[in-house]
């Protein structure tokens, strides 16, 4: 055997473990406990401060309206991870066709049969967890309105009635992080897609999405919005020309 593929080989068992090493290690930092704050940590204060101003309301239609267009934005994506799904296993059946249109891109690798398969495979795991963490969101979305609907009137309310308020602030909270995930498998698929063409490149855009990701979640000009205090957010507006 070649050389060259023999090396090519190796590349193609390493690729797919990087990838894994990458996913599960970004998921274990940025869902930890850590010192600096990010996104899901900084907006579950803000969704405690949403969750305690919603039991001074007395109509709480706008409550029950932001969860809805959060339980819309769930199934579009729990819809669309399905017509993905739907898409490969279509592709699984033509295998000729699909390697043949492949084998036309000047930088794409010819792969044998079995690896093309494990390539479609390993894309449907992906959108399939998507899919899995889009519905348990979406059903996490319930919950918070069922919490919403049973949290006592303004002038009933109890010591207790803060736990429904911390309640929803934390289930609101897992259902953001599950959501999120799922965004996250979304992002990852997209690299995985490069698997195709090249394992080299796979693995590369395996760790762009991990930066960007990461910039997005730690150091965006979001975040910085987020937190920072009403005397920096003034400063920062008397800047801008």
């Amino acid at each position: 055997m070649a050389p060259e593929l023999l090396d090519t080989s190796l590349l193609d068992l390493i690729a797919p473990v990087w990838f894994a090493l990458c996913w599960l290690g970004y998921t274990w930092y940025a869902d930890g406990e850590r010192p600096r704050p990010n996104l899901t940590r900084v907006m579950h204060a803000y969704r405690t401060v949403w969750a305690q101003q919603m039991l001074g309301r007395d109509n709480r239609m706008v409550d029950t309206q932001i969860i809805a267009n959060l339980m819309r934005s769930a199934s579009f994506f729990a819809s669309t991870a399905m017509f993905i799904i739907a898409g490969l296993i279509a592709v699984l059946g033509a295998r000729e066709q699909a390697m043949a249109v492949l084998a036309e891109l000047p930088i794409a690798q010819a792969s044998p049969a079995p690896l093309w398969d494990a390539k479609v495979l390993l894309l449907i795991v992906l959108f399939v967890y998507a899919f899995f963490k889009f519905t348990w969101a979406f059903r996490q979305y319930n919950y918070c309105l069922v919490l919403v609907g049973c949290a006592p009137a303004p002038d009933h309310l109890t010591a207790a009635s803060a736990g429904i308020a911390e309640r929803l602030a934390r289930i609101a909270t897992s259902t953001g992080r599950h959501f999120n995930r799922g965004i996250r498998a979304f992002y990852f698929g997209l690299a995985a897609l490069s698997w195709f063409i090249h394992p080299l490149l796979f693995m590369a855009l395996t760790v762009w999405v991990v930066l960007v990701l990461y910039r997005r979640e730690f150091r965006s000009r979001l975040l910085r919005m987020l937190t920072m205090t009403g005397e920096e957010e003034r400063a920062m507006l008397r800047r801008r020309p």
